[in-house]
């Protein structure tokens, strides 16, 4: 089973979980006005606007959003000392960042902690962030996963998919893919692609739910549109069997194309062999040898394109050999 476990990766590198941005760093949509009701004549005056006591917060998120942070600290600071807990998980991300002020962990753990009393979810969720990854304070796993939780209850996706892979590692709870599932599930249905990935691996494998293929491959397809990498070549290599999907070569090999240039081994790999046998794509040995070499300097050996390699002409093969230099030298281009 194939899930990448971004809690633990995201924990180690001190950054915010991939899943879905922080509510800081995507600040929530302006509320809609009220609808009015008819009036009852067209010469009345209008009832006085009672002010809305969040203004000042989403004009906080506006400037962070426009990278203005000094008004965005200055204004949430305004409104955190009045209780705003929403107000207090900005300072707490403009500590954590160094956004505007000076990084410090302390500070900011200390904002999280005030908003997480008053029930901010995003302040959950960051909190449970530096309890895992040791930030302000020793690592602690049990309240990270308390917070996780607690945050997912209240609908954070991006906290339902990292529990959920809490529930797949088997360390801070038994390990229980049925749970998983669930909590995927909940992930998804807000539109988390690592969620929608993790969900369809479980439904392809029957764990933890019975198994689904064409629900399976609906999710990689939706995971895949938001450019999930893992996704991409899930759903490619299932539209290029017919598995779950109807067959499409030709899609199948565009979305290889795609995730090979983003860095993908397994894609490399299926691009290449695309190439050498003209299935969804013009063949072009020069183009499947070099994706080839790319593919096996990453660990993605392949047999039949060794000896597909060998018997081309030597012109063939040093032109394949050519184009693979930039990606063997550098990071993989995105052209």
């Amino acid at each position: 089973m194939k899930i990448r476990c971004a809690l633990l990766l995201a924990a180690l590198a001190g950054a915010v979980f991939a899943a879905a941005p922080t509510q800081a760093q995507t600040p929530p949509p302006a509320r809609q006005p009220a609808a009015k009701s008819p009036a009852k004549s067209q010469t009345a005056a209008p009832a006085p606007s009672a002010p809305d006591p969040d203004a000042d917060v989403d004009q906080a998120y506006g400037a962070f959003q426009r990278g203005y942070y000094l008004t965005a600290f200055s204004l949430a600071t305004q409104r955190a000392e009045k209780g705003d807990a929403k107000a207090m998980t900005l300072l707490g991300e403009l500590h954590a960042n160094g956004l505007g002020v000076p990084r410090d962990d302390a500070k900011a753990a200390n904002w999280y902690k005030l908003a997480v009393d008053r029930g901010d979810r995003e302040a959950m969720f960051a909190l449970a962030l530096f309890r895992l990854a040791g930030r302000a304070g020793p690592r602690d796993r049990e309240e990270s996963a308390r917070l996780l939780s607690s945050a997912a209850k209240l609908g954070h996706a991006a906290a339902a998919y990292n529990l959920g892979l809490l529930y797949l590692e088997g360390q801070q709870f038994p390990q229980d893919f049925g749970r998983a599932a669930e909590l995927f599930r909940l992930a998804a249905r807000a539109g988390t692609p690592e969620a929608q990935y993790a969900l369809a691996t479980l439904l392809k494998d029957g764990r933890g739910v019975p198994k689904d293929l064409r629900e399976a491959v609906r999710l990689l397809a939706a995971a895949a549109l938001a450019d999930h990498t893992d996704a991409q070549v899930e759903y490619a290599i299932a539209l290029f069997n017919g598995e779950g999907v109807d067959k499409n070569e030709a899609a199948a090999a565009d979305l290889l194309r795609k995730a090979a240039r983003k860095g993908s081994p397994i894609a490399q790999n299926r691009l290449a062999r695309v190439f050498a046998t003209g299935r969804g794509l013009p063949g072009d040995p020069a183009q499947a040898t070099k994706w080839h070499i790319i593919a096996k300097s990453r660990g993605a050996s392949d047999l039949w394109l060794d000896e597909f390699v060998a018997k081309l002409s030597p012109e063939v093969r040093a032109a394949g050999e050519q184009a693979a230099k930039p990606w063997l030298m550098t990071r993989p281009p995105h052209s």
